[in-house]
């Protein structure tokens, strides 16, 4: 009982701060520099200029209800209840901020630069513990179940360039639409910096004539490798073929091991997207 109040404890922290630095990124980088940040915000002002029935803000929620419905069907009412704070946490601070705060235009490249970047991380730490602001990032985290190999902020910035490009038809100001779109960018490379950032590593393989001395110095260095059979293509001899999964921290280490058993062992280093199983991260199905 203690821990599931600690973890429930823990999404609403994280969703509190994730919302604070989505408000102040808002106001001071969006807000004041008339940039769009996409999503169902965007859509609403189209729909309300188009057809001035509902208030944007009524827009905004009516169209999330089917998302939040689909949600809770794939995803489980944890979704629903993590997402509905947060698009409580998010609307009241936004106002809260530009009530305490009167943010000053800057120049339109630091804006977006700045801009993107909080934004980024305030909707990858709400995406980490399963919630979002509802809009494009819940779109895309449903669209994440179909489309596999896409990130999560790959599909975010495919949602919203779409949104924001219909809004610079609508309005007609293109100037500021290009802006939002190096902005959004900016957002979907902090987005998976934070998601994907711990589940990054380095790959290397080592081949060598010690292979089995280099192995064991790998091994007493706690570290996991693999021995993979090879044949020289200039000599025709057998060889074996180190490969090492391990943190990008330790890549100063193994080079000063290989080097001191074999100054001539050939060091292949390259950067593996997501490492899974013992020592690095773990699979499920949920998974962004």
């Amino acid at each position: 009982m203690v821990q599931k109040f600690r973890g429930v404890l823990r999404i609403f922290v994280v969703v509190t701060l994730a919302s604070a630095v989505y408000a102040v990124a808002f106001n001071w980088f969006f807000q004041s520099n008339d940039l769009t940040m996409g999503g169902f915000t965007g859509v609403a002002q189209i729909i309300h200029y188009l057809l001035p029935v509902l208030p944007i803000g009524v827009l905004t929620i009516v169209m999330n209800i089917p998302l939040f419905i689909i949600g809770v069907r794939c995803m489980g009412i944890k979704l629903l209840l993590s997402s509905l704070y947060a698009m409580a946490a998010s609307s009241l601070l936004l106002d809260l901020v530009a009530s305490l705060f009167t943010f000053q235009p800057m120049e339109p490249l630091l804006a977006c630069i700045y801009g993107g970047a909080l934004l980024g991380i305030s909707i990858g730490l709400m995406l980490l513990v399963n919630a979002t602001t509802g809009g494009t990032e819940l779109l895309a985290r449903l669209l994440k179940l179909r489309f596999r190999h896409l990130s999560i902020g790959r599909l975010c910035l495919i949602c919203d360039v779409i949104v924001v490009l219909l809004y610079a038809a609508v309005f007609r100001n293109v100037h500021n639409a290009l802006y939002s779109i190096i902005a959004l960018y900016i957002s979907s490379l902090a987005i998976d910096m934070v998601i994907y950032g711990s589940r990054t590593a380095e790959l290397a393989y080592i081949i060598s004539g010690r292979s089995a001395q280099i192995g064991q110095a790998l091994l007493e260095l706690d570290m996991g490798i693999t021995l993979l059979p090879a044949t020289g293509g200039f000599s025709g001899d057998p060889k074996q073929v180190i490969l090492c999964a391990f943190k990008r921290r330790q890549i100063a280490v193994i080079k000063a091991q290989v080097h001191s058993i074999d100054p001539n062992a050939f060091l292949i280093v390259c950067q593996a997207h997501e490492v899974l199983g013992e020592g690095f991260g773990s699979y499920s199905q949920e998974s962004l």
